[in-house]
């Protein structure tokens, strides 16, 4: 399953995305959900398996602009 790391800031996302790939998360950069209700930031997407690790880089990194996780569900997202 997918899940997305949402931040309502494009540098700290992008931030996000480098820190995450340099920890070995295959993470990609894809525009906010819907359901997210931030606005038109970005999201780092990332495969489900890889969200503990994913969880420890976000954690340390202690980005201000961080929404929380969303996971897809058919054809919509929610929190975790």
């Amino acid at each position: 399953m997918t899940v997305v790391a949402v931040f309502r800031s494009r540098a700290q996302a992008l931030d996000c995305i480098s820190q995450l790939r340099k920890g070995g998360v295959p993470a990609q950069a894809v525009s906010n959900p819907h359901e997210a209700r931030v606005g038109c930031g970005v999201s780092a997407r990332f495969e489900e398996n890889f969200l503990p690790r994913a969880r420890r880089i976000i954690a340390q990194k202690n980005y201000s602009s961080f929404a929380g996780y969303m996971k897809k569900s058919g054809p919509a997202f929610y929190y975790l």
